[in-house]
């Protein structure tokens, strides 16, 4: 097991080395992309089922004994969230490959997105923050590369926004992280556990709140968001999906790692809810005022990531676990919603909604892939969204947080909205002129029919917010797993210190 923990990181970055080498066939590098991510995936679910069984478990890479080295350590929610990332790529770069776009016209599409996968499982694995660091960085530097394909004007200046910012973040982050190793000599997950409580409390909050605002960027929380809505639209679809589904999420993941293991009940539940209500409602508000589905589903993730931060707030088993679940069925659904994106865009030729419509009858398959994946986000039973939701609400009426669960039930609701919004523009209401403005009445043929390989790895991903809905309860029961580790962590610490 020890082995197998150096393999989700090592596979893509060896395979992206591979695809470099083998650029000149096309078809090997899609061999190497798709078996990579296979053996990643199962890779992961052979962790998951281990640290299930058995408790947190760790190697020190190259034999160098923590703190010295470089730890890699999964725990149930690391593992976890690894299977569902390591599915999501292997999903995405099938569906690239059947898309006439981003990895048919770019031979360095499958290097630069198996060096992004070997970030993401990085980060989800690693044991110090400096190397939780050089993780996103990985991450990163492979998106900025993703984000630009194709060169266009609009795309390159919205890219460019992204990239500042996220660099702009990564001063933060090294800010931070030289802080923290100046007031406690270490990065170390578990020494930082031991020593982060003797620290002046003030110094604890200053720190706690400065890896919030670092994380929270990422994270795309309020005011922090500004940068997604305007960058994830202009990038192909594929790569807006993996983006939507994948990199904010391992914000979030950084925010409860930190704020559960190194700073726990330092910042106080009210900062959080705070954060979480206004996230969710400047996202939902932002998504209603859009006529583009892009747009629509990309300010839907800022919405959707409150609901992640309230769970944190909570600071309990089930808030926690809620979170858990909600992170899980938010990487398939948005996933899944973005894959359909492309979907209608290569049938009707645009994504605004006044280009689009009829497409009920054009591309009924289309049709239910977007309604079953709509429903999923909005919570509507028995699908995914609703499960995560009721766990989580569960969880605040627990607390007695009227507001927040108010807050929590009307952004739902103009979710459900926003849905409905996309649905009758793009399916219900009659075909608008292919390409510009016009008379509703107008009929526009169909577009091409969707390759296979594009349809495929949407349908699963959709019935896969289905199966999370039916067999929440297992799934739940190992979220609440997960959150009873994150606050009981000395199993994880010890595996962090080699113990």
């Amino acid at each position: 097991m020890n082995v197998l923990l150096a393999l989700p990181v090592v596979l893509p970055l060896l395979g992206a080395g591979v695809s470099i080498l083998v650029g000149r066939s096309r078809l090997a590098q899609r061999v190497v992309g798709i078996s990579v991510l296979t053996a990643v995936t199962g890779v992961a679910v052979a962790i998951l089922v281990h640290v299930d069984r058995h408790g947190p478990t760790s190697t020190q890479s190259g034999g160098w004994p923590a703190p010295l080295g470089i730890t890699l350590v999964a725990d149930r929610l690391s593992a976890l969230l690894l299977v569902v990332a390591s599915s999501m790529l292997l999903a995405v770069l099938l569906y690239a490959i059947g898309q006439p776009g981003a990895e048919r016209s770019h031979v360095g599409f499958q290097s630069v997105y198996l060096v992004l996968a070997g970030g993401v499982a990085a980060a989800f694995l690693t044991g110090d923050l400096f190397n939780l660091f050089v993780a996103i960085e990985m991450m990163l530097t492979a998106s900025y590369v993703l984000i630009t394909l194709g060169g266009r004007l609009e795309q390159v200046r919205s890219g460019m926004t992204y990239i500042v910012i996220s660099l702009l973040a990564s001063m933060l982050f090294l800010a931070a992280l030289a802080f923290t190793y100046s007031a406690t000599g270490t990065v170390n997950l578990a020494e930082l556990a031991r020593r982060v409580p003797e620290l002046p409390f003030g110094t604890q909050a200053a720190l706690a709140a400065l890896f919030l605002v670092v994380f929270g960027i990422k994270a795309a929380l309020f005011p922090l968001y500004f940068w997604l809505p305007d960058s994830y639209p202009t990038a192909p679809s594929p790569v807006t999906a993996i983006f939507a589904g994948l990199l904010t999420k391992v914000g979030v993941y950084a925010i409860i790692r930190t704020q559960t293991l190194l700073f726990p009940h330092v910042l106080p539940a009210g900062l959080f809810y705070g954060i979480a209500a206004a996230t969710m409602v400047v996202g939902v508000l932002g998504a209603i005022a859009q006529d583009d589905v892009k747009r629509i589903l990309s300010f839907n993730i800022v919405g959707q990531i409150g609901y992640m931060v309230i769970g944190i707030g909570l600071f309990d088993v089930a808030g926690l676990a809620a979170v858990i679940l909600s992170l899980v069925h938010h990487i398939v659904v948005k996933t899944s919603l973005f894959l359909t994106e492309g979907l209608i865009e290569l049938h009707g030729g645009s994504s605004r909604l006044n280009r689009l419509g009829g497409m009920v009858r054009t591309a009924p398959g289309i049709a239910v892939l977007f309604g079953v994946a709509a429903l999923a986000l909005a919570g509507i039973p028995p699908l995914s969204g609703f499960v995560a939701k009721f766990s989580l609400m569960a969880a605040i009426t627990a607390q007695h947080e009227w507001w927040v669960l108010a807050v929590a039930i009307l952004v739902s609701l103009l979710t459900l909205f926003s849905m409905v919004k996309i649905w009758v523009g793009v399916f219900w209401a009659p075909a608008g002129p292919a390409g510009g403005e016009g008379p509703a009445e107008v009929e526009v043929a169909p577009g091409p029919s969707a390759p296979l390989l594009m349809l495929a790895p949407t349908a699963v991903l959709v019935a896969g917010t289905v199966a999370i809905g039916v067999f929440g309860g297992p799934l739940y029961e190992l979220a609440g797993r997960a959150a009873t580790d994150l606050l009981h962590p000395q199993p994880y610490l010890d595996a962090v210190a080699g113990r």
